[in-house]
């Protein structure tokens, strides 16, 4: 249903090919049949595609479906594997109403609280364009709590890890390969060292600086711009870095 240009968990897929991409755009009916298992997919997750645009909101079967999804963690490599093909064919577009609500409803509502780690590690790394990525990450930055152990970026490559969010290949739509999720009881430990590291190491979070919030989340806006350049900079050379392969976006 929904194809890539990478290898996925599936070994018998066969890979999407520019060509097939070329072939679909130009399809009527396989774009309409793409956007209706987009449209179920989405029904089954408890969500609602509002509009052409791709703006979603709740369904009105939502609480029994975040419910099941907050409890059934395999379903958020599914997510990133349908973010990552939205991209290749064509609804690039489509990307950023959907992370930003998963990101509401994790952060702010607490009724996806498992899917943090996914959405702030993996979901907003499939996004091609910079300036949408900056605002999800701002608005993260904005409502993570605590604040101070908030950190931004992909994790550092762990050696031996495969591909992570659903995916054993390449870096797909967002130019970045994440790596293999962490495990909770890691996770935490590794946020407390960090939270602790965080003063010493002068990293800018959002209450770094004594500006509070707003201060913060504007040195964080500028931060990631820059760490932004340096890796297309890095993709255009054909360079690796700590984070993987960085592909052309």
């Amino acid at each position: 249903l929904f194809p890539l240009r990478e290898q996925g968990l599936n070994y018998y897929a066969q890979e999407l090919t520019q060509d097939e991409i070329k072939e679909f755009q130009s399809t009527r009916e396989a774009k309409r049949r793409f956007l209706a298992a987009y449209s179920l997919m989405l029904d089954f997750y408890g969500i609602k595609l509002l509009d052409k645009s791709g703006n979603v909101a709740r369904a009105p079967n939502w609480q029994e479906r975040f419910q099941h999804l907050n409890e059934s963690q395999h379903n958020y490599l599914r997510i990133t594997r349908i973010l990552k093909s939205l991209g290749e064919l064509g609804y690039e577009a489509f990307k950023p109403p959907l992370v930003r609500l998963l990101l509401e409803e994790s952060l702010c509502h607490a009724t996806l609280p498992n899917m943090q780690h996914s959405a702030l590690e993996y979901y907003v790394y499939t996004i091609r364009l910079p300036a949408s990525r900056r605002r999800l990450l701002r608005y993260a930055c904005q409502h993570y709590r605590p604040a101070h152990a908030f950190l931004w970026g992909p994790p550092p490559k762990r050696r031996g890890a495969g591909g992570g969010g659903g995916d054993s290949g390449g870096a797909g739509s967002s130019g970045i390969r994440a790596p293999a999720p962490t495990p909770e009881p890691q996770r935490k430990g590794e946020e407390s060292a960090v939270s602790t590291a965080v003063s010493s190491r002068r990293v800018v979070t959002c209450q770094d600086s004594g500006g509070g919030e707003g201060k913060g989340c504007a040195v964080l806006s500028s931060k990631i711009a820059g760490l932004e350049g340096t890796l297309m900079m890095a993709g255009a050379r054909g360079e690796r870095n700590e984070y993987n392969e960085i592909l052309p976006f």
